[in-house]
This record gives structure tokens, sequence and C-alpha cells, in this order.
């Protein structure tokens, strides 16, 4: 009997499904995009370009992933919906093609204190299951190595109802966690400093507390006074230690206050629940400095700042307990891992050391997993949330990036373009929002958009290769081959900053002088110690200003006048003009329209249905009452001075009937940081990163200091952008200020006075200065990684 069959050589028929090759985007008009029309390739890697402000982030999340995500949230049932995010559909004629989105954005990673980046990742979870296993001598199940649960013991009965009553009792049966009791697996215990807390010679009246929002005008005067735990008039220095107990240390307890249930509790707790139960560095300026001032924080005594308690850190593998293993460098850990033989948890050695590869891989490995989230910079937080994306088998997805070379120097930027390649190859479709000429040179499809920012934006003009691009007449495609020269003459500094002994983090008691006077660049490779030599050592100093990557948050309530403060004035100058009161001119006080609450839209809630959002009849979108909008200034009333632009406001507040000097200064600084063609009333979320953080520039150069440090003052920018930057830099050093830049971009190197460059490589292996001198210099010498890069920058 014949066992062949027959096949047919010839290549199968072109499918219907084989068409769809394409994401189809027609009419899209989110934020300031003007019917954009576009057809992105599948399967490769297309990179978006253009100024900052110009709608990339508008086309590609605020249209394309967000309807990719509202469709997928749509395939789950209604109840599921009802604990997910409402995503309203982007406003667009046809969006075709789409497939799973996933967003890898620059928001930095949240800053709870309970995160680091071994709980964030996965990777602490995967090692407890590991020590749970094999740890000698066994403790119990993975909690028991996880400092975020409590070890807790019950007693007692508990009925079940059955239909007929079954009871079970319970005896002291103990649910094992490896928090460490001390410190409640913090790492570190606070300390107050009561003289900080209060003034003793005042009383509660009179405003003795100095927390921040205490005051006696409020709710707490009324709690105080109803609690009747103290005379509210007696100076706190007169307190007996019964009344003092009350005030700063009671238990919650339950009082009535003016026939009102409340909960009085003693102002020491109400402190560590709602304010250090945060990151201090994600608390408001304010609050920030208050908490410095009164709470000390000591290395936890009893677990030595592992968060772990004694019995979790009694199970060892190979000599080493948990704690020790997640304060290693994950570079390390990974060798220590291939060295672990133990076959009856092999499969989790080997996801644990494909996780730990990866991190390598993508350049963090000079991180430990023990590290806090909230202290990763932009480009080290979304670096690690790419990890669980690395080895995913998923193909025909769509990856979103948003400017994923942020942070890296241009030798780690080579690595993250081989990423951006390596997922592409897999059969996905990546998409990413960049300006970096060197990852923009290897997409297989660009798309530019401008021609300008804000309402000067918005529009296709460049869609094609990256050889079409250099010789397109666009903003970008001009810029592409800009190359920095470096300075003829350099300045002279005219004193120092001194560092000595240097050791946080990975610094190898580092000693260095920072020059005043001049630009000084601080380079080096991720993860060298940059950031660690100039937030630990000289941040914090007198006259010193610090304006870092962390983002501005704000609701639709905010936007840059409000931000800026120059709201204040121009209220004033309304408020003087036609004798009435400014709190008239806030659309968030007296002012607003009462139809929207000055929000200028109504919000209609539909459940599990999208929300949706309707310009607001009475007002007409302009969130003043009618009464308000009679009022004006030199002709204009206040919501036509919020929609004006940062230039043609500046003109209008600089002379004439309107002339206002501290609103034009305000003006006077955005337009400085190349923000003039923004609106004054423009909702915060709407602005892009690099919008996001010129804004924070423009406010910090109203402050009083000496020494101004910036820390990747270029991410966000557009090349066009940067030579804009670099000239307001100038002017800064020019007007008597130091400047300390903290950067990886060539053409800010290039225009520095003086350049110091830490390595050579990332973690134990970098903490050292490896050069000091101009810019000329490092490029003659090339004895770093920076001076090559920097010399090939020049010359290319």
């Amino acid at each position: 009997m014949s066992t062949d069959t027959t096949r047919d050589e010839r290549p199968p028929a072109l499918g219907t499904a084989d068409n769809h090759d394409l994401i189809r985007v027609h009419g899209a008009r989110v934020n300031n995009l003007k019917d954009v029309s576009v057809e992105l390739p599948k399967r490769r890697l297309t990179v978006f370009t253009g100024v900052s402000g110009s709608g990339k982030s508008s086309l590609v999340f605020g249209t394309i992933a967000a309807e990719s995500q509202r469709l997928i949230n749509e395939t789950y049932s209604a109840f599921v919906q009802g604990f997910m995010p409402t995503l309203t559909r982007p406003e667009v004629d046809v969006l075709e093609g789409l497939t799973t989105a996933i967003l890898v954005d620059q928001e930095r990673m949240g800053a709870n204190p309970r995160s680091t980046v071994g709980t964030a990742t996965d990777a602490n979870a995967m090692l407890r299951i590991l020590f749970s296993r094999i740890g000698k001598p066994q403790i119990g199940p993975p909690t028991a190595f996880s400092f975020n649960v409590p070890t807790r013991t019950a007693s007692g009965a508990m009925t079940v109802d059955k239909g007929q009553g079954e009871r079970i009792v319970v005896r002291n049966v103990v649910y094992q966690g490896g928090m460490c009791p001390r410190c409640e697996g913090m790492g570190s215990v606070n300390d107050f400093d009561l003289s900080q807390l209060y003034d003793e010679t005042k009383s509660l009246s009179e405003g003795a507390l100095t927390i921040p929002g205490y005051s006696m005008d409020g709710w707490y005067g009324r709690i105080f006074s109803g609690s009747g735990f103290f005379d509210m008039d007696k100076p706190i220095k007169k307190f007996t230690k019964k009344e003092l107990h009350a005030l700063l240390y009671k238990e919650p307890t339950k009082i009535k206050v003016e026939g009102i249930n409340l909960t009085y509790e003693g102002v020491i707790p109400k402190i560590q629940k709602s304010m250090l139960s945060k990151d201090v560095d994600s608390l408001q300026p304010h609050v920030r400095a208050f908490v410095e001032r009164v709470v000390t924080f000591t290395t936890c005594p009893d677990c030595d700042g592992t968060r772990l308690s004694k019995d979790a850190r009694s199970s060892k593998i190979e000599g080493k307990n948990i704690a020790d293993v997640c304060s290693m460098q994950i570079s390390d850990l990974a060798d220590w891992v291939r060295g672990v033989d133990e076959p009856s948890v092999a499969p989790l050695l080997a996801g644990l050391q494909h996780l730990l590869d990866s991190f390598a891989e993508i350049g963090l490995g000079y991180l430990s997993l023990d590290r806090p989230t909230g202290t990763l910079s932009g480009g080290e937080s979304q670096r690690t949330k790419m990890i669980r994306h690395l080895g995913s088998s998923l193909t025909d997805v769509t990856y979103v990036f948003d400017e994923p070379t942020i942070g890296l120097h241009p030798h780690d930027i080579e690595r993250m373009n081989g990423l951006l390649l390596q997922l592409r190859d897999k059969g996905n479709t990546v998409l990413v929002v960049e300006h970096k000429p060197e990852t923009i040179a290897i997409a297989d499809h660009i798309v530019d958009l401008g021609p300008g920012a804000g309402t000067a934006g918005g529009e296709l003009v460049f869609e094609g290769t990256v050889e079409g691009l250099h010789a397109a007449d666009t903003i970008t495609g001009r810029h592409l081959d800009d190359r920095a020269t470096l300075k003829e003459q350099v300045r002279s500094s005219v004193g120092a900053l001194e560092v000595r002994g240097a050791s946080t983090h990975n610094l190898q008691d580092v000693d260095v002088d920072i020059p005043l006077g001049v630009l000084c660049v601080v380079t080096g490779v991720a993860g060298s110690g940059k950031s660690s030599l100039i937030n630990g050592s000289v941040a914090g100093r007198d006259s010193v200003m610090v304006i870092d990557q962390r983002a501005i948050r704000g609701s639709r309530r905010s936007n840059p006048a409000t931000y800026t403060g120059l709201l204040d004035p121009i209220r004033k100058a309304f408020a003087k003009a036609n004798g009435v009161k400014p709190a008239l001119f806030s659309s968030n006080s007296e002012g607003a329209c009462p139809a929207c609450n000055g929000a200028g839209v109504i919000y209609t809630e539909l459940g599990v249905m999208a929300t949706v959002e309707s310009i607001c009849e009475e007002c007409e979108g302009r969130r003043f009452q009618a009464s308000v909008l009679e009022y004006t200034l030199g002709g204009p009333n206040i919501a036509d001075v919020l929609a004006m632009s940062v230039t043609d406001a500046k003109e209008f507040f600089g002379d004439g009937e309107a002339r206002t000097p501290a609103a034009h200064t305000i003006l006077d600084r955005l337009d400085d940081v190349g923000l003039g063609y923004l609106t004054l009333g423009q909702p915060l979320p709407t602005l892009s990163g690099g919008e996001r953080q010129r804004l924070k520039l423009a406010t910090h150069m109203a402050e009083k200091g000496d020494v101004y440090i910036l820390d990747e003052p270029t991410t966000g920018l557009h090349l066009a952008d940067v030579e804009r930057l670099l000239g307001l830099l100038d002017r800064l050093v020019d007007s008597g200020k130091s400047v300390i830049v903290i950067a990886h971009h060539q053409a800010v190197m290039a225009r520095a006075d003086w350049i110091i460059d830490l390595g050579p490589g990332a973690g134990h292996d970098g903490g050292r200065i490896v050069f000091e001198g101009t810019p000329a210099d490092l490029v003659a010498a090339r004895s770093s990684l920076t001076g090559e890069h920097l010399a090939a920058y020049i010359a290319t």
C-alpha cells in the first residue's frame, strides 16, 4: 500500500487577511492635530519626529494607543470594566488595522516607599519562592520572605453559614510574614523634633502648630476645640503631660462636634499616615520641606535597613540570605543564580536567570533589587518597564515607546536601538516618539509632524524614509545633520564647589572641584554616578537650585498661568481696573461658571461606558460667569487673555493700558525657554514632556539662587529646540550664575566650559572621575567612552 502523498508546490494564494498590513489613521483631531491622516506599515519600526508640542504624542499615544486600549477593555464583561478606567474614543474619523498596543512611556515608576526594583519586576516574587523551597533552615511560605507582609497570629472561633450553622475553631494559627516589626518594612525609623512641630509660647488658637494645612480656621480647629482634651487658649508650654500626650500621640478616638460624628487623632500618628507613608520626594515642595525639617530618618537598628525580620534573614542559600542577594548588583546576582544547582527548582531558576540577564541586556545591570523605584530616573523607569516584554513570545503586537533614549549615554543608545530592532524582527509593530538622530537613523518609516508647535503644529509635514527626511524641507530634515562645534574660547571659573570623599551609592570616595561662574557638564554612561555626585554632594547647599526630571502634576484645572503664578498679577490687574475683588477672575473660585464649576466642560458618567465630555453650554467652554466676562482690561476680558499665546500676552502686558510688569516678567521667562506658542489657559495634562520640563525651568528661574543644577534638560527637546536651550544656559552664565548640567547630549557637551566625566562603567565598575577638563581636551584625549562619542559626533 503506497503512503505517498501529493503536495501542491505552488505558493498559497494571497488571502484577504494578508492585505491588512497597515494601520490606517484618517482625520485625527486629538489636542492640536488638524485632521491628520497617515498609513503606518505593520511589523516595521516607525519613528515619529517633530518639534516639542507638534502633536507626536497626541497621534501615537492619544489616538492609536488609546483606541487600541479602549477596544481591548470593551472585550471584558461589564462587571470587570467597572474596575477599569473608562476611556473615551479619540477624536478621529477612521482607525483601522489596530493590534494590541503595549505602552512603555516615560512616566516615572510609583514613588511608593514600599516599592523596589525587585517588587516592580517580579524578581522578588521569584526569589521569595526560591528561598521558601530550598533555603536552610526552612521557615515558611514565600510570604515569610516579604517585607510588606507582617507576621500575624489568629485565634478564636468562626461560624460559616451553609444552611446549618457550622462552627470552626481556630487556635493560635500563625501567618508567617517577613516584615521587620520595628520599622514595619520601611528600612528606616523616624524621630520627631517636637520643637519644629509647634511654637510652645503660643496657644492652639494663636496658631501654635507649624504643620502644613493645620489651620485653626477650618475643620482642624473645630475638631481640636470640640475634642475637649485641652484648653485651646493655653500656651502649649503650660500643657499637662496628659494634654500634651492627647495633642501629640492620642490614638483614634470617636468624638462629636456640632452634632457630627468625627474621629480625633494625635498629630504625630496623623503625620505618619498622611505624609510619612509616601515617598518624601513625591510630596509637594512645602510639605517635603516640613518633613525634612521635622523628621529625622535613621536606619532601622533591628533589621539594619534590610526591611526584613530576623527569621527571614536566618534562611540562607549557599551562605546568602534574601537581603544579601537583593542588595547585590544585578549583574553579580545573575552570576550567583547561575551557580545555584538544584534540579527541584530548575524552571524557577531558569525564569529568574532570564529576568536578571534582561536587566543586563537593557543596560540596567548596575541596579540592585532593593533599590527604591522612586529613586530611578525617567530613563531607568522606562527601561525597567521594558524588561517584561523582552522575552515575550507574543508577536503582531504594537509596542509604543516615548523617547526610549532618555537618560542614555550615546554608548547606551546603540544597545537600545538593538532592542527596538529585536522587537520588530520578532514580527511586531514598533512605534517610537524620538528626537535623537541615532534612533531616527534606524527607522523603516518616518512620520514628521509640524511645522511648528502648539497651534502652529498638528500637521503631517513628511512621511517616508530616512533618506527622504534628509532631503525634506522640514525643521527636522534641516536639523538632522546638525553637528556641534567646540568653543574656541571657554570661560574661566571664579571659584569652585569642593566635593570631598563622596561615597553616595556607587561613588568611590570621589574628590572633585566643580567650577563656578561657568557652564559645567557632568556626564558618563548610565549608572556611572552622575546624579549620585550632584544630588548627594551639591544639591541642598545654600543658593543651589535643582531643576530635576520629576513630572509636573496637575489636573485639567491647572494651566501655565496657574502653575507659574502668572495668574496672580493678571487677576490683580483686572480687579484694580474694574474696582472688584481678584477672586472673581479665577475659574477655580468665585468667578467660576456655576453650570460646570469652572471646568469648561460637563462630564456625564455612564457607568461602565465611557464618560461623555461636552462643552458647557452656559459658558461655551470659557469657564467664567457671564457677569465676570463683562469686565475688561485694555479691551479683552479674562477668558480672552487666557486664550492668548505667551508671545501675544507678553506684548499685551508689556505696554499700554494693560501694562503689568509682574506678569510681563514671567511671560518673558516662558518665551525665553521656547514656550512662546503655548496658550496661557492650556490644561497641563495636554502638554508634552518637553514642554512641562521647560515650564518648570521657567518657574525656577524666578527663584533666588547662584547655582543652577539641571538634570537632563534636553529631555523631550527637538534638535532645533536644543540650540535655543543652550542659548538660554549661556545667558544664565553670562548674567553671573553658575550652571551645572547632568547631560549626555553631545551638543550640550560641546558648548560646555568644563566637563566632568564619570565612569569608566556603571555600578561598581563606575563611580570614579575619568576626566576633568575642557571639551577640546576630552576630544583630544579620547580616554573615555564619552570622549570617543563626542569626537565622532563633531567629526561626522
